[in-house]
């Protein structure tokens, strides 16, 4: 009876024992999984870019921006000339009433309705003006994303990396895989300067 009861502590020993988590037989499985891991990591070739560099430097970006910026000046500028039309026109009935220029009650409703339709003529024609520009710079951003993807799938197709990506959506990654420059120099020699329309 005592040599089945040492029997029985020991067999449960030893289940114990190939339980825990420090055993060496369930410590392999992980070990080699994680050695596949390693593997795979290792044969994985990325690289990434800096799209806010790739943005400054690209000189189709540059262009980007002065339309952009010249399109703002424009809508400014619009919104200026509209504002002192309207003022000065609405300055020339105030001192008209004043200064009783006005020969009826008719003549100065007729000012105030004309006034009153430059002001909605103005905020119909700047609110065009700055739709047209949205659009334009929406088209150029499709147009820059667009260039920017198809020089990288034409230049991945000869460098034959597993991946790219932006800087953006990591935390960290090595100084070493970084392709910013290399993609910025491919952009700028493929890109042909378009003429301004002025």
């Amino acid at each position: 009876m005592k040599k089945t009861a040492f029997s029985l502590v020991l067999l449960l020993g030893l289940a114990a024992a190939s339980c825990a988590p420090g055993n060496s037989n369930q410590g392999s499985t992980p070990a080699a999984a994680t050695g596949a891991e390693a593997t795979a990591t290792a044969t994985l070739n990325i690289r990434y870019i800096d799209l806010d560099s790739v943005g400054t430097h690209y000189n189709l970006a540059k262009d980007f921006r002065e339309m952009t910026l010249r399109a703002v000046s424009k809508l400014e500028n619009a919104q200026q000339s509209k504002a002192a039309e309207i003022q000065r026109f609405g300055q020339q009935i105030e001192d008209k009433a004043k200064n009783n220029g006005y020969i009826s009650q008719t003549t100065y409703e007729a000012d105030v309705a004309k006034f009153n339709k430059m002001q909605q003529d103005a905020q119909v024609y700047l609110s065009n003006l700055q739709r047209s520009s949205e659009q334009e710079l929406a088209a150029q951003q499709q147009q820059l994303n667009d260039s920017i993807e198809s020089f990288i799938k034409s230049y991945n197709a000869q460098k034959g990396y597993d991946a790219i990506l932006y800087k953006a959506a990591g935390a960290y990654f090595n100084p070493a895989l970084d392709i910013t420059q290399e993609v910025i120099d491919g952009l700028n020699a493929r890109y042909n300067k378009v003429a301004d329309d002025k």
